[in-house]
């Protein structure tokens, strides 16, 4: 059996006043060709399918024309969780439309798919909240799918019981991924397990959150949950909430993160996106292989020491977003900064490094006279602490700020 693993499409993502829409359609046309070419029996969504509680209608309209392609119009599975930029129960919505075409929508923690039976023979033929069993021609053997969305504390107090609130969630989400396992999992089938989470191997420092990500590092006020408390029969764990792809562990199985489809923010400027394709078979471990994605604009970061070598690498490197540093002697005038824009179209920031600041920082944080106004104290901070004026716009928020207190 072969699955496709994928996660964090953020549909309706923005980078800064750029949208990234069409790319998103690209990369996901592209996933598509792999699911077929592969010819993938399963595909599997591990959360954060929208980027906001509400995203924009065009966001919502690529991924029904998606899921469509992936399901081959009924012929293949695909299941699909909530992630913590996802409103559960928008991605529960469409469900009772989408599962005539064998897409699965899982939302909330309580939730419970109705066991179902498609024409094709594809049925739902076990299920309880958390967990279904996928069963059909389309598949080798039947599917045990363990479903772990994102929730938040609150949820997590309706779904654990207000009794349970002071205790450890790892503990308490880990007792019951283990009662499903013992009910539902069988040597001679195929055991999954699909969640949006963040996990890290025991003793291991924890991996950096990207910075377009919501942290979830302490989801429900607990700490990150550990691979080791996926139960010991499941034979491929597909996690969503990390940009990067990575196994963070192979015991008991391996525990993947499949990475996001597209570069969300400059921390993950370098980084090769891919899917996953899993090979299983009852009883055994499963195989991976990652494809790369190549669809999608680079998100670079580069620091030069003139205008000239900007301009210059800029005409060259066209089909690109940048973070552009520029080493100055004072802030960047209004000429530079109209000839570096139009020289290349993708620029998202445009950094100025002071040199006078390289020799203040060694002397750390100066005192400040008090009596000043907070503005100019605010700049003052803020140039001590960045080595640049802070820009308009964050002039702006904070006049606005001190206009509302003074009235």
């Amino acid at each position: 059996m072969k699955i496709l693993h994928t996660a964090d499409w953020h549909l309706g993502k923005r980078l800064n006043d750029y949208s990234r829409l069409d790319e998103q359609r690209l990369v996901l046309e592209e996933i598509c060709q792999i699911a077929d070419e592969q010819a993938v029996d399963l595909v599997l969504i591990a959360g954060d399918i929208y980027d906001t509680f509400n995203p924009p209608t065009e966001a919502t309209e690529l991924l029904y024309k998606t899921l469509r392609k992936l399901s081959k119009d009924g012929q293949r599975p695909v299941v699909l969780i909530a992630g913590n930029h996802d409103s559960p129960d928008r991605i529960e919505a469409p469900d009772p439309l989408a599962r005539e075409l064998g897409i699965i929508f899982y939302g909330n923690l309580q939730s419970s798919i109705t066991p179902f039976s498609l024409d094709n023979g594809l049925a739902v033929t076990a299920s309880e909240s958390g967990f279904i069993r996928l069963e059909g021609p389309q598949l080798s053997s039947p599917v045990n799918l363990i479903l772990a969305p994102y929730a938040n504390e609150l949820l997590l107090k309706t779904f654990l019981g207000e009794e349970n609130r002071e205790a450890e969630l790892r503990t308490q989400l880990s007792q019951r991924w283990q009662k499903l396992a013992d009910k539902y999992f069988q040597d001679d089938q195929v055991n999954l397990f699909m969640g949006h989470l963040f996990f890290m191997k025991e003793g291991e420092k924890p991996q950096e959150e990207p910075e377009s990500e919501r942290s979830i590092l302490h989801i429900g006020g607990a700490q990150a949950i550990f691979s080791n408390l996926i139960p010991q029969k499941t034979q491929y764990a597909a996690l969503g909430h990390l940009h990067r792809y990575q196994v963070i562990d192979r015991d008991p199985c391996p525990v993947v993160y499949s990475s996001s489809p597209l570069c969300y923010s400059f921390s993950e400027a370098g980084q090769e996106k891919c899917v996953v394709i899993v090979s299983v078979v009852p009883h055994e471990t499963a195989l991976l292989e990652k494809i790369a994605l190549k669809q999608g604009k680079a998100l670079v970061r580069k620091r030069f020491e003139s205008s000239e070598e900007a301009l210059i690498w800029l005409e060259s490197n066209q089909d690109s977003f940048v973070e552009l540093t520029l080493v100055t002697d004072e802030a960047i005038s209004a000429q530079t900064r109209k000839a570096l824009y139009q020289m290349h179209q993708g620029i998202v920031s445009l950094i100025p490094e002071l040199k006078s600041y390289q020799s203040n920082a060694k002397k750390g944080l100066e005192a400040a006279d008090l009596g000043q106004d907070i503005r100019e104290l605010f700049k003052k901070y803020y140039m001590q602490q960045n080595g640049q004026e802070p820009h308009d716009d964050l002039m702006n928020i904070l006049n606005e700020v001190l206009a509302k207190d003074a009235s």
